[in-house]
């Protein structure tokens, strides 16, 4: 492939302020040493698609897409309909609720939404260009539209897992990109981990490793450091004798047989984490912890699998088998400011792979609707776009 010269001052007024930590690799395809037969591209930055200066160099294919323009290429895309909806009946207890939208002869890309227990939403969609990619959406066991609402039953991370793989053949989908965010990205890392062979690529956001010192930093005081006005209304549920241990205390009553303790328990587990989520407060996001249904699974659901340790071997779990996907070509980006997921484990997944690019957002929280978050994320797909379309 022949390679256009392109110069531009570092200067240029749309060139955004960020922090990139990946080492410099070739764009260029490569073959996966693991599987001959499928082609892998690395990530660069020098040749990175989002950010330039006056040595790098793009082929005339990425100039013809656009790639110098990232401000027309951050941008959530525009409001879009399924094409088509189903359920899955994925055990005798479980059936899962999935989408597909943009383009049915498009790259597959599946979304793994957070909480767990938070379930899917139609703005989902619009961090992919829906004339490239298929996009899939499906909401976890008990979360969202899928049945029965906020079960715990049967409902473990390596349930999950099982679920992808059957909605994968369901959809007849050999592979796929991986977008997941907050538990998300726990749930992406897990499952590449387990099908390393069905992941063309990952979208990561707010790294959630589900490690003791993670729980404990959210859930038993840490964070109420930034947010005391928040935490006060999260811990006054519990009565001061049940405090040394909050999942615990709140594990008893999401768990009650009295429906009410179970709401009023679900509400304010709910708004700690809504109130906390972004950079500047968001009230329609806090208005969320008012939904008794929304809160009853995302709650009770995430509760479950903290209680549980995440359902994994070892606090390091997630950590100790990364050697099993260095070769997946993987973005993190990651709120500097993110309270709920703070930057600590995105900087340890950092550190045990350094071949992922990691993008810190400066002037960001947890949610992926903020802006910096949402035009890294964007960016990302559009990466994988391109690299995807000059490989062609």
């Amino acid at each position: 492939m022949s390679l256009g010269i392109v110069s531009i001052s570092a200067k240029t007024p749309f060139l955004p302020q960020y922090v990139n930590h990946a080492p410099a690799r070739s764009l260029f395809p490569k073959r996966n040493p693991q599987n001959p037969g499928r082609t892998l591209v690395s990530r660069s930055q020098v040749h990175n698609l989002e950010y330039y200066d006056s040595e790098q160099q793009l082929s005339p294919k990425l100039m013809d897409s656009k790639a110098l323009f990232p401000a027309m290429d951050r941008n959530l895309y525009p409001d879009i309909e399924p094409y088509s909806t189903g359920f899955l009946k994925v055990s005798k207890i479980h059936s899962i609720y999935y989408e597909q939208s943009g383009n049915p002869d498009g790259h597959p890309v599946v979304f793994f939404h957070g909480g767990p227990g938070g379930g899917t939403s139609p703005s989902n969609r619009k961090f992919f260009d829906p004339n490239f990619y298929r996009i899939i959406l499906f909401d976890q066991r008990g979360a969202g539209k899928s049945t029965p609402h906020a079960c715990l039953e049967e409902n473990t991370t390596w349930d999950l897992i099982d679920d992808i793989e059957k909605l994968r053949e369901h959809l007849k989908v050999p592979e796929w990109l991986v977008f997941g965010g907050s538990w998300g990205s726990t749930l992406a890392l897990a499952y590449s981990q387990s099908n390393p062979d069905k992941v063309t690529g990952m979208v990561l956001r707010g790294i959630f490793l589900l490690r003791k010192k993670e729980i404990d930093w959210f859930y038993e005081g840490g964070a109420a450091a930034i947010f005391p006005d928040a935490w006060e209304l999260f811990r006054d549920l519990i009565p001061a004798g049940e405090r040394g241990c909050f999942v615990d205390a709140y594990h008893k009553r999401l768990n009650s047989n009295d429906k009410e303790t179970q709401y009023k328990a679900a509400r304010a587990w709910t708004k700690w984490e809504m109130m906390t989520a972004h950079l500047l407060p968001n009230e329609v996001n806090i208005k969320r912890g008012n939904d008794d249904d929304f809160c009853l699974a995302f709650a009770r659901i995430e509760n479950h699998y903290f209680v549980n340790k995440g359902f994994l071997p070892s606090d390091s779990f997630l950590l100790d088998n990364i050697e099993k996907i260095k070769h997946i070509n993987t973005i993190i980006v990651q709120g500097r400011y993110d309270v709920c997921c703070p930057l600590m484990s995105a900087w340890d997944l950092h550190k045990a792979w350094p071949e992922a690019d990691l993008k810190i957002v400066p002037d960001a929280g947890h949610s992926a609707n903020e802006p910096g978050i949402s035009e890294e994320l964007v960016a990302a797909t559009n990466k994988f776009k391109y690299i995807k379309e000059g490989a062609h």
